[in-house]
C-alpha cells in the first residue's frame, strides 16, 4: 500500500470503558478502519489522564481504574480520513477527536535487493 507524502493524522481520545455494539470502542474503531482499508491504526493506553469531567484516571495500585485513557491514531490520505469521519461520528457518544496534516517520511519495510 502506497501512502502519499502528505497525509493526515486522526487522533481519537476516549476511555477504555467506552463501548460500541457490545465491544470496546477502541477495538471497534480499529476494526472499522481496517475494514475500510485505511493505511494504519494504533491504540495507545495512557497511565494517567483526565477529560471533560476532570475525573483523574490512573494506573496507580491504590486507585486502580477500569477506564484508563486511550488514544487511537489513524494515518491516511486526507480523502480517506474525511470519508472515515462520519463513520466515526456514528460510533462515538463522547470523546475528543483531532486532525492534523502530517508529512510521511517512511511507510512499511524498505525494499530488499
Amino acid at each position: 500500500m502506497e501512502l502519499p507524502k502528505q497525509a493526515q493524522l486522526l487522533r481519537i481520545f476516549i476511555g477504555e470503558a467506552q463501548r460500541h455494539d457490545g465491544k470496546p470502542l477502541y477495538e471497534a474503531i480499529v476494526l472499522k478502519a481496517r475494514e475500510l482499508h485505511l493505511a494504519g491504526a494504533t491504540v495507545l493506553r495512557g497511565g494517567l489522564g483526565y477529560g471533560h469531567s476532570s475525573h483523574l484516571q490512573t494506573t496507580k495500585i491504590l486507585r486502580l481504574s477500569d477506564d484508563l485513557p486511550l488514544v487511537v491514531e489513524i494515518v491516511d490520505s486526507e480523502e480517506k480520513i474525511k470519508a472515515f469521519l462520519p463513520v466515526l461520528d456514528g460510533m462515538m457518544a463522547s470523546g475528543l477527536v483531532t486532525l492534523e496534516n502530517i508529512q510521511v517520511l517512511q511507510y512499511g519495510a524498505a525494499p530488499t535487493i
